[in-house]
This record gives C-alpha cells, structure tokens and sequence, in this order.
C-alpha cells in the first residue's frame, strides 16, 4: 500500500472518529459506587430540588429502569452537572459523585452530553439550609419541586456502568482496522 493510501486511510479514520464523537473529551457525572443507599439518597432528593431533570426518573420516564438509587442518582447527578455548565464543583453531592469519562447512557435512557443538550442551565446558587425536605427511606415517593421523586430500596445495580456501548465498540473496531491497514 503507497504512502498516500495510507494517509488516506488515515485521515479518513480520524474523521470518521470526530464524527463519532471518539476523539471528545466529554464528561459525564454519575454516583460513586461505593456511596452509601442513604448518602445517595439525600443527595439525588438535593439534586432533583435543586435544578436537575428528573422527569425521566418517574415510572413512566425513560430512565426509570433499572429501578435503583445508583441508576437514578447518576442520572440525576449528571442532570445537575450539566445544567449548571459543568461549574467546579457541581459533581460532588457531599461525596456521592464522581466525573466520567464514560457514557452512562443505557437503552433508552441517553445521558446528556454537554450543557447544551441538557435542557437548559440553572443558575449556580448557595442552597438555603432546610429547603430540601428529608427524604423517607424505604421506598415510596418525595414531593420535590413540580413533580414526585422515586426513593427505592433495590440495590445499587445498573447495566449502564458494565456494558459497553455499540457505538464505542465500532470505534475501537474501526481504530483497529485502520492501524492493520497502515501497518500493511
């Protein structure tokens, strides 16, 4: 294979990549896995009454399943993360969080990216201390804000944080081949 084919194959790899969003730098803020249910718990109550979209948490919603504290704090948690533009600081939920570098997103549940898809921003504010209501622990629902917020008492389990997804399998696949081509 001439050199130009190479560097074909090779540019045209690297496009394929940006266009696949390979090559991003995207974060996404998701439950620590060794948190505590109840840690969790208020923090996911804090982060639902605080800004984030917790919509597709409910029964109906797209993300409700797995029906876990870890599933819907991690989506909660990213919510808030990104609604207030990523500021420092907004992926910490007392502990409870961490930043990912990993797309959560399982399903027909889709994790927002990036502020800019994340249905808005919120402003960055100091919480007034007792604004927040205690959560009951046990299962049931919490009044929060313009809608209900589930509280469970499932383990913390999630297909999110073992599989990985098709998209970044056929990147690897892709970055693969292209380096077989080029090594040809």
């Amino acid at each position: 294979m001439g050199t130009l084919s190479k560097v074909v194959v090779a540019a045209f790899t690297v496009v394929l990549l940006l266009l696949h969003g390979g090559l991003t730098t995207a974060t996404w803020c998701v439950a620590r896995s060794d948190a505590t249910q109840e840690a969790l718990q208020i923090a996911l109550d804090y982060a639902c009454s605080a800004g984030a979209d917790c919509a597709p948490l409910q029964l109906s919603g797209l993300c409700f399943l797995p029906n876990t504290i870890q599933a819907h704090a991690s989506y909660a948690f990213n919510s808030y993360y990104m609604r207030k533009s990523m500021a420092p600081g907004s992926c910490d939920f007392s502990g409870t969080a961490t930043v990912a570098k990993t797309d959560p997103s399982y399903g027909s549940c889709v994790y927002p990216p990036s502020p800019s898809t994340a249905g808005g921003t919120t402003p960055i504010t100091t919480p007034v201390s007792g604004t927040v209501p205690p959560p009951p622990f046990g299962g049931g629902l919490t009044p929060i804000g313009n809608g209900m917020v589930p509280t469970l008492s499932s383990p913390p389990i999630s297909k999110a944080f073992r599989e990985y997804s098709v998209s970044r399998i056929t990147v690897v696949v892709l970055i693969f081949q292209s380096i077989q081509i080029l090594s040809a």
